[in-house]
């Protein structure tokens, strides 16, 4: 009673009684960007209200409010309390996973400072992969799904840096990675939809979480087996260890906690954040065949001059701004930076937002907003480029930095803690694309494959296959 009494202050998109928000709910998961384009048009900068199929959910906007979404603290508005009910993660993850997230500081600190050092491993996972999940012969035109031939290669490139060799490439360990991702989400679903008292045993019974770490257990026991045996016996000054992340949670954690069903969990978890979809890009490179040449002129000079590297590829803008125009227009959701209250907090405009309500950032709008950007419903991929030729201070302008008008990967002290190696990751990947292979869209279409939209979230089209073949020079 206490929420909707605040709630009820709030102003609401759609209906605000029971049975019609219970009906907008429903038709929001085929609506929700005209809902919440509607909200942000017409309260531009203050909160408004929507409600999603499970709950309300404020939508805040503007520059003060990303600000107070920034300099929040967690016991204001919390944004692992937010996943963990959005997605059931003491079941979907784990329970140690959710509640003792110290993976997230590990990645945070470790990734980042080995990048460089990886990069070769890096670039030798995305060529071998390309070969080997495309298959290509000789020079002649393919067409294969997009979005699970994505998928499978930037599982076996980032599993590279999380587990490394040989298990990278097992190709039963790449499809639990890209099963997960929806397990995960069907599983949340699954389980909202039951009281919480039944929750575990609806996770365990109902869905295909439990099946899956064993799966995940049953590859990396083995591996963390003989790691902690050489961790006991000779800490962490080994000469030889591994540089992965599973030798870098192992070492940070205690002894109790390297237990495999832990590690297992973990590296599942952080897999789910970590398969960004590619696919965005190969389509928007395949409806846009006027910019790659522009792009290889970038790149094959810096390659011939200094080959590949980390350094190298950080000196590509026109690729690096390509990821970023993509990923403007084609973020995963309509909405970002989801918290919850952890107690009311009054927003500047002097909003209440109730202790246990849900609030979120309307990125889509804002990215597309004219105000904010020039021509914002047009695909620019030099936009960013052209930024920071003309800017002297060119590092914001770059894909993985946050700013309050580009919010894909979040903002302030929750941004996310691997948004650098991911952009490192799949710059590289499409500046191997763009000088080795060809693309087009099947069948000589002009339009790219319209995304697939259910509630806030954003996703590749799922169905469409492109055209690829070797690129001769």
């Amino acid at each position: 009673m206490y929420l909707r009494i605040f709630l009820d202050k709030i102003p609401t998109v759609g209906s605000s009684t029971w049975l019609g928000s219970w009906w907008a709910g429903i038709k929001f998961l085929v609506n929700a960007t005209n809902v919440i384009q509607e909200g942000y048009e017409k309260y531009k900068g203050k909160p408004f209200k929507v409600s999603t199929l499970y709950r309300w959910m404020v939508v805040v906007s503007g520059p003060q409010c990303v600000e107070e979404f920034r300099k929040s603290r967690d016991d204001e508005l919390n944004f692992m309390e937010a996943a963990g009910d959005i997605l059931e993660a003491m079941y979907t993850l784990g329970r140690d996973t959710h509640y003792n997230p110290y993976h997230v500081g590990i990645l945070r600190a470790r990734i980042n400072r080995n990048l460089a050092a990886m990069h070769a491993d890096i670039k030798d996972e995305i060529v071998m992969a390309s070969d080997e999940i495309l298959d290509l012969k000789g020079h002649e035109w393919k067409s294969v799904p997009a979005l699970s031939t994505a998928q499978k290669i930037i599982s076996r490139t980032s599993n590279r840096v999380f587990v490394g060799l040989p298990l990278c490439r097992d190709p039963d360990w790449v499809s639990l990675n890209v099963e997960f991702t929806m397990d995960v989400v069907k599983g949340a679903t699954i389980i909202s939809l039951f009281p919480k008292f039944i929750a575990p045993l609806v996770a365990r019974f109902m869905t295909n979480i439990p099946a899956s770490t064993r799966r995940a257990v049953r590859h990396l026991a083995p591996i963390v087996e003989v790691r902690r045996q050489q961790l006991d016996e000779y800490g962490t000054t080994k000469a030889d260890q591994p540089n992965d992340l599973l030798q870098w949670l192992m070492e940070g954690s205690e002894d109790s906690q390297r237990h495999v069903n832990n590690m297992a969990s973990r590296v599942l978890a952080i897999n789910f954040a970590a398969i960004h979809s590619f696919t965005q890009v190969v389509y928007n490179l395949a409806a846009n065949p006027q910019y790659v040449q522009d792009l290889r002129d970038e790149v094959e000079p810096i390659i011939k001059e200094e080959g590949w590297s980390k350094v190298s590829v950080a000196k590509m803008y026109k690729i690096d701004s390509f990821m970023k125009e993509t990923q403007r227009m084609h973020g995963i959701g309509l909405v970002n930076m989801v918290r919850k209250a952890m107690k009311d907090v009054t927003f500047p405009d002097g909003t209440v937002i109730p202790k246990g309500a849900f609030v979120a950032m309307a990125t889509h709008p804002m990215h597309f907003d004219n105000e904010v950007y020039d021509n914002a419903d047009v695909f620019d991929p030099f936009r960013f480029a052209n930024m920071r030729t003309e800017d002297s201070d060119d590092v914001k302008h770059q894909f993985p930095v946050t700013s309050p008008d580009y919010l894909v990967f979040g903002y302030g002290r929750h941004a996310c803690p691997a948004r650098f190696f991911a952009a490192s990751m799949l710059n590289t990947i499409l500046a191997h694309f763009v000088v080795s292979y060809d693309v087009k869209l099947e069948q000589n279409a002009t339009q790219r494959p319209q995304n697939l939209q259910i509630g806030t979230s954003i996703s590749a089209n799922p169905t469409a296959r492109i055209m690829i073949r070797r690129r001769v020079v």
